[in-house]
């Protein structure tokens, strides 16, 4: 799937960029945009947060849970308890918090400066980013609404939230350790007010995957040549590596992550060929009305004559 967002960037890139356009050429407006992507992520949080965030999902995110697992285990590939136990057994808990830090931020701080950067770097192209982000972002709320999952961290947590609740601490036996109730970061989710604004269980698709691919794959746009560029790719990669080893999420949930983009990616593909009809139906009305205008001039400097 990685393959096919790649392609359709591509095919973006090959369109024909003016090096030379700027957000004014391409019809563009700061301010509209931060009111676009404003009134969208509120929306989003609104219905992320609306369906199956609450403590009463419990059971229907852990059956869920068992679902992905089986699966897992179905493929031989149920390897995030072996990777995480792994990890933690490095020196100095292998800086986990480090890790938790990297999960509550960079998932939004990177995303808002590629599309800052691709605003001011590349306008011709920053519709087609843009768009194609929401897109993605879009279609993750139809999966967090309609599959409510609990992601590994809480297999084992006595809590509201987890499937142990009343049981007693890895009460299944699955191994899985909650990085941020042990080691924390700069918040805890299932606590004050970030319970009240967060979902838990909308783990499937991964977004943290979703977005950090997208912001690879656009600055990769942006930058446009040589191969440094694809530098940028470490970044989906790391992330992939942080969301398993602090246990937010199943790799299962970092390949619909993909899915979602690759989605994402052809939802932009049709509103950019929309766009280029109405732009070239647009000029050739305005050619065929100039056209008539100087049929009728013609014609009246004939009489006149």
């Amino acid at each position: 799937m990685t393959t096919t967002a790649s392609a359709s960037a591509s095919d973006a890139d090959s369109a024909g960029v003016d090096t030379g356009a700027t957000p004014r050429s391409e019809g563009l407006k700061w301010w509209h945009e931060i009111l676009l992507a404003g009134v969208f992520y509120f929306v989003y949080s609104q219905v992320r947060n609306f369906f199956g965030a609450g403590a009463e999902s419990r059971v229907i995110a852990y059956g869920h849970a068992r679902d992905v697992i089986q699966i897992e285990r179905a493929l031989g590939l149920w390897i995030e308890p072996r990777l995480q136990s792994w990890y933690l057994d490095l020196p100095g808990d292998g800086f986990i918090k480090v890790w938790n830090v990297y999960y509550g931020t960079a998932h939004f701080i990177v995303t808002v400066g590629v599309l800052v950067a691709a605003y001011r770097l590349a306008p011709a192209r920053y519709r087609f980013i843009r768009t194609t982000l929401a897109g993605m972002t879009a279609l993750a709320l139809i999966g967090f609404a309609s599959f409510t999952l609990m992601p590994p961290r809480l297999l084992g947590v006595d809590s509201p939230y987890g499937a142990c609740l009343g049981k007693g601490p890895d009460c299944h036996g699955y191994g899985v350790v909650d990085t941020i109730d042990q080691w924390g970061g700069l918040w805890k989710f299932g606590e004050g007010g970030m319970a009240a604004v967060s979902n838990q269980y909308a783990a499937m698709p991964s977004l943290h995957i979703g977005w950090s691919t997208w912001c690879a794959l656009s600055m990769i746009m942006v930058i446009g040549k040589g191969r440094k560029r694809y530098l940028w790719l470490l970044y989906p990669a790391t992330t992939f590596f942080c969301i398993l080893v602090t246990g937010n999420h199943y790799w299962l949930d970092a390949f619909f992550g993909i899915v979602a983009l690759a989605a994402g990616t052809l939802i932009a593909l049709g509103f950019e060929r929309l766009r280029t009809d109405r732009l070239a139906r647009a000029a050739g009305a305005a050619e065929a009305a100039d056209s008539i205008g100087s049929d009728a001039g013609g014609a009246s400097a004939t009489q006149l004559s």
